[in-house]
């Protein structure tokens, strides 16, 4: 796991392969083919965009999570959310707009339905 501690700033783009885990400051957009965890310090200016996501701090910007967003009571967003399941807990603050993303696999269908002329 990468690991921004508090008191790192960043200014510039992150992309990574491994999960990821902000407890400082960055400015710069996130790209993580894993799970990424914004600490109850972390803060965001920039977008994000990953597998799974865990925010406990704040971000300005779009979310994009392929799997699960989970916002924790502590957690500041400004900014779209589009992801495939969600979980909100009390206390959490999200202005922005949310769309749901279908799973990534397909629906299929065990038996046919007859539809009346």
């Amino acid at each position: 796991m990468n690991h921004i501690v508090n008191g790192t700033e960043i200014n510039g783009d992150l992309v990574s392969d491994a999960n990821v885990l902000i407890d400082g400051e960055m400015n710069g957009n996130i790209s993580c083919s894993g799970k990424v965890i914004i600490g109850s310090g972390g803060k965001i200016k920039g977008n994000l965009v990953c597998v799974n996501a865990e925010i406990q701090g704040s971000i300005d910007g779009e979310v994009t999570v392929e799997g699960l967003l989970t916002l924790t009571s502590t957690a500041r967003i400004k900014g779209d959310i589009q992801t495939a399941k969600l979980v909100i807990q009390e206390g959490a603050i999200f202005e922005g707009s949310c769309v749901m993303k279908s799973p990534t696999t397909p629906t299929t269908f065990t038996a046919d339905v007859k539809m009346d002329d």
